[in-house]
């Protein structure tokens, strides 16, 4: 058939993709990494922890940080992960952390949420009132002072927390420890998708039905 000939033929740029999609080679040679906010409701049992660190680590998942605490359900804790990966990364943390046994709801958190962190920093105590000085500027605390270190707490967002260990670093940061981003949803959102949080008894209200139940009791 009369035609160019095969060298002479345009050919596509790129190549197919696993699902035989042709791809930007340049997009798909730099993927776009972005930070992410994951919260997990879970059975508060042994091993969650461990499990939810091990899957992790299979997966080779870029974990940030890591936290874990009680929620106002009885027998329910949150975790929350900081992510940095690309968006079928982060999407694959939600399935897989989803697939797992004691977890309950997974969802990833508004760019709005509230978010926070808490660093302790031991600092060398040379120049005290210039440490007190810097924990005052970021609403800190002072929780150590000896003739030889400082130890400052310092709560906030991520930003804050980055800005105040700069800030201290003139002094000689000795140790410092950090817990990572703990966050919920901003205002009456769930954190996770269909949460119902439940309302912990106030402790007025916990005596008022003590003296009930003894009220009660004599009465019988």
């Amino acid at each position: 058939m009369p035609g160019p000939a095969p060298e002479e033929r345009p050919h596509p740029d790129g190549r197919r993709n696993e699902q035989g999609i042709r791809v930007d080679p340049e997009a798909e040679a730099e993927p776009r990494y972005r930070t992410a906010v994951v919260s997990a409701l879970v059975e508060h049992e042994p091993g969650v922890l461990s499990r939810v660190s091990g899957l992790f680590s299979r997966r080779r998942f870029n974990i940030e940080s890591l936290t874990v605490g009680p929620t106002t359900v009885e027998g329910h804790a949150r975790i929350t992960l900081v992510v940095e990966e690309t968006d079928p990364g982060i999407d694959q943390v939600k399935k897989q952390l989803a697939k797992l046994k004691p977890v309950i709801q997974v969802g990833e958190l508004d760019d709005d949420a509230v978010r926070a962190e808490l660093v302790l920093l031991k600092v060398r105590g040379d120049e005290p009132d210039k440490v007190h000085a810097i924990t005052q500027m970021y609403e800190g605390r002072t929780l150590d002072a000896g003739p030889r270190t400082i130890t400052v707490e310092i709560t906030g967002d991520q930003q804050k927390i980055d800005d105040a260990v700069d800030a201290f670093r003139q002094f000689g940061i000795i140790e410092i420890a950090r817990t990572g981003q703990t966050a919920l949803a901003r205002g009456d959102t769930p954190t996770t998708p269909g949460e119902e949080p439940g309302h912990s008894t106030e402790p007025a209200e916990r005596d008022g039905e003590e003296q009930r139940e003894k009220t009660d009791a004599k009465g019988d």
